[in-house]
């Protein structure tokens, strides 16, 4: 019996060792001074220590290996004895004296390893008997080690083709014998192990077997290593009797280990050819195995070897394999009703690896895997368990990494009902895999069904699931989330423009039930790509009919208008006046004047309604006239009703500096270039003097709250504009009013309540090098301002 102390233990362990190295050393005496009957004697009871019932497999190998390197020492002894003329054969009789049983075969099989050396009996006979001989020993962690012996010694000595040792034509089939006689009796001997002691100790028990178990997968190894096992040998002989072993054994550890060592240490090419006899016996293992591991390592190897080159996949299609694989796995799972989810959509997971390797093309043997796969999902709702979701995510990932492409994961009708019984987190996580993967590739989705359904799998990204998991996520994490959604959505293209208009109604569906976080993201990007539809509709064929022409556009505005609206529940009012600015310009250069109208007009109403910010209301009045300034759509009225209502905003700004620079601004409003119809040099003065009136009034008011007078900056930028419009040509801006506005810079520069101001500085020293400049250019333009004195 094993004693329960583990201090018990070691002091067995000790002893066993002290015992082992007392006679270890009168057993080198022995070989020193060449004394056979000794050293005999003295290795025999250095081996009775190995007869020990006391240590756990642990201490026991500790014991072994001590003993092992004693045994390396007596081996070269009996070899030189041979050398000596000693007989190999009186010496194979003559250690079969021993006493003791267990000594007696550790002595044998080391003379044994000399025996086959000398080579004057076949290796085959030699080994035969040692294996036989072997059976002796029945106890199951004695006759493990002294067999794993046994095994060492001989793997190097085995009569297999190209061996030094090799016998007659039947010669592999000797040393396969020897190899599955030895593994055959080892397993029994290792299965045996777990019957042995009370059952209040099973959990440790297996946990000592699991520390014997390579010493029964070595022979496999050996076996896999023999030149001249063949396919036909390994088909009709080696596989076949392996699984009877497996199965016959009936012992869950033994048969998962087995069936693992099976899988790794032989060829792939072999696995291919037989496995419809390995899957065969899945499900003759005992319930408990974790035949899903057995599979998935399988598949594993199976998909490395089909991966390594296209030359081998006749092969596959050969012995239809994927037909093999999924029908084994269809059973496992039948079999097995008590299996975790998580290990079904392991399965599934490895046999999609598979099929992507070895039939890329068959995207419907992809979509019959996620369909098996959604069949047993059913009714199971959305997973709650952390291993099941993984490897669902694993399952989905898969085609997206093969085909690099989404356009394929969207053909595939089971990808979203896979999708559906992910955790709202999980979801959202895959959701963003899908849209990398987009970015990365820069894949276009042309199509409306295409973005219907790519939405649809997004929907973690694109709307509120669970309020909670937004509330949980970092600012920037989300907004990197909505930037990349931004990004997809402008690589939405579709060369025809009924289809591009499908396109933009079917995202404007998803977006809008973003919620308010969401919509400053989406809504922008959105905006965009219906713009540039608007600008290649204008650059449309001629000869296209002038009703599609005209209502497109018209239609597409008014989508334009509803997908702005929709800000309105955020709020970002400086956001909607951009975006319906631009729809104003868009409108404009489609010719649409009430469309550009009513665009303008809804932008008054959120400057008037909305942005009370007095930094925001600067910001919407310089964005409002820089864009009516470039409008040529509008008629006489609506264009002075809109540049009356800009004037007026700027007029009104709280800020006395910011009100002159608006105000100014607005001279730009009645002097367009390129349009003769706006050339009002009136009001181009008018503006420029209430500008001046303003910047009058900013200098009062800081002289009577500073007690200084301020910089002149607004005078300098205002000289500017009445530079500006002379030089266009503006009559009513003449050399006299320039030179007055110098004049009354100067004297406020030269006054001594005038504050420091680098920047006025520099740009009137940079106004007055201009002014030089246009006089030295000569001509028109230097007699025009020849008579400025600067």
């Amino acid at each position: 019996m094993i004693p329960n102390g583990v201090e018990d233990e070691d002091k067995f362990l000790s002893a066993g060792i002290a015992g082992l190295q007392q006679n270890a050393f009168y057993m080198h005496r022995a070989l020193d001074s060449n004394n056979l009957k000794d050293a005999l004697k003295y290795s025999a009871q250095m081996l009775s220590e190995l007869r020990t019932s006391r240590l756990s497999p642990h201490k026991y190998y500790e014991l072994y290996m001590r003993a092992f390197d004693e045994l390396r020492k007596l081996e070269i002894f009996f070899k030189e004895e041979t050398k000596r003329g000693c007989s190999i054969v009186e010496l194979y009789e003559l250690v079969q004296h021993a006493g003791n049983i267990l000594p007696r075969l550790y002595l044998l099989c080391t003379v044994g390893s000399v025996y086959i050396k000398s080579k004057e009996a076949p290796a085959k006979d030699i080994l035969k008997d040692l294996v036989e001989m072997c059976r002796g020993i029945q106890h199951p962690l004695r006759g493990l080690f002294l067999r794993s012996y046994l095994s060492q010694i001989s793997k190097d000595k085995l009569p297999y083709i190209g061996s030094e040792y090799e016998g007659d034509a039947d010669t592999v089939v000797d040393a396969v014998e020897f190899v599955l006689q030895n593994f055959t009796e080892m397993n029994k001997l290792w299965v045996r192990m777990q019957h042995q002691g009370p059952a209040r100790e099973k959990e440790k028990r297996e946990k000592e077997r699991s520390e014997l178990r390579d010493l029964v997968g070595k022979n496999l190894h050996v076996l896999s290593q023999i030149e001249g096992i063949d396919l036909e040998m390994y088909k009709e002989t080696v596989l076949p009797r392996v699984l009877e072993q497996v199965v016959n054994c009936k012992d869950e550890i033994a048969q998962g280990y087995l069936m693992d060592c099976i899988i790794q240490v032989f060829p792939d090419e072999y696995h291919l050819q037989t496995l419809e006899t390995l899957l065969g016996v899945c499900p003759q293992l005992q319930p408990s195995v974790d035949i899903k591991m057995v599979l998935a390592r399988l598949m594993e190897r199976l998909s490395n070897y089909a991966a390594l080159s296209t030359d081998v996949l006749p092969e596959f299609f050969q012995v239809e394999a994927f037909a093999e694989l999924n029908s084994a796995i269809g059973k496992v799972i039948e079999a097995q009703e008590d299996m975790p989810i998580a290990g079904v959509v392991t399965l599934y997971s490895s046999l999609l690896t598979f099929t992507l390797h070895v039939h890329p093309d068959r995207l419907d043997y992809v979509d019959q895997i996620l369909g098996a796969c959604v069949k047993k999902l059913s009714g199971k709702g959305k997973l709650k368990d952390s291993k099941a979701t993984k490897q669902i995510v694993a399952l989905l990932s898969a085609p997206l990494e093969k085909y690099k492409d989404i356009d394929t994961a969207l053909k595939l009708s089971n990808y979203p009902h896979v999708m559906e019984h992910l955790d709202d987190a999980t979801s959202k996580e895959m959701a963003n895999v899908l849209v990398q993967t987009i970015l990365k590739n820069k894949t276009c989705i042309s199509t409306a069904e295409k973005v219907e359904a790519l939405f649809e799998l997004m929907k973690g990204l694109i709307r509120d699931l669970d309020e909670n998991l937004d509330d949980e996520l970092d600012e920037e994490d989300f907004k990197e989330e909505q930037n990349s959604i931004a990004r997809l959505i402008q690589m939405l293209h579709n060369d025809d423009p009924e289809e591009m208009l499908k396109i933009i109604c079917t995202v404007k569906k998803h977006i809008l039930t973003g919620g308010p976080k969401r919509l400053p993201f989406t809504v922008p990007p959105l905006i965009f790509n219906s713009l540039k539809l608007v600008r290649r509709l204008q650059n449309q064929d001629e000869n296209a009919p002038e009703e599609e022409v005209s209502s497109m556009p018209k239609k597409n505005f008014q989508i334009l208008n509803q997908i702005i609206e929709a800000l309105s529940s955020v709020p970002v009012p400086e956001l909607a006046l951009r975006l319906y600015l631009e729809c104003a310009e868009a409108a404009n250069d489609s010719d649409l004047e009430p469309v550009a109208y009513e665009f303008f007009t809804q932008a008054y109403i959120l400057y008037e309604e909305e942005i009370s910010d007095s930094k925001a209301q600067v910001t919407a009045i310089q964005l409002i006239i820089g864009t009516l300034q470039r409008m040529h759509v509008f008629g006489v009225e609506n264009r002075d009703t809109l540049t009356h209502k800009a004037t007026g905003y700027s007029a009104k700004l709280l800020k006395k500096p910011d009100q002159c620079k608006a105000v100014y601004s607005c001279a730009h409003l009645f002097w367009v270039d390129d349009q003769d119809s706006i050339k009002d040099g009136e009001r181009v003065l008018l503006c420029l003097k209430r500008a001046l009136r303003i910047a009058n009034a900013a200098q009062l008011m800081s002289n009577a709250t500073r007690g200084s007078s301020g910089s002149v900056l607004l005078f300098i930028e205002i000289l500017n504009k009445y530079l500006y419009f002379f030089e266009k040509g503006v009559t009513q801006i003449t050399v006299a009013s320039i030179q007055s506005l110098l004049e009354l810079i100067t004297t406020e520069m030269q006054s001594e309540n005038i504050t420091a101001d680098p920047t006025a500085d520099a740009l009137l020293a940079s106004t007055l090098r201009y002014i030089q400049f246009q006089k030295d250019k000569g001509g028109a333009v230097g007699e025009k301002y020849e008579s400025i004195k600067s």
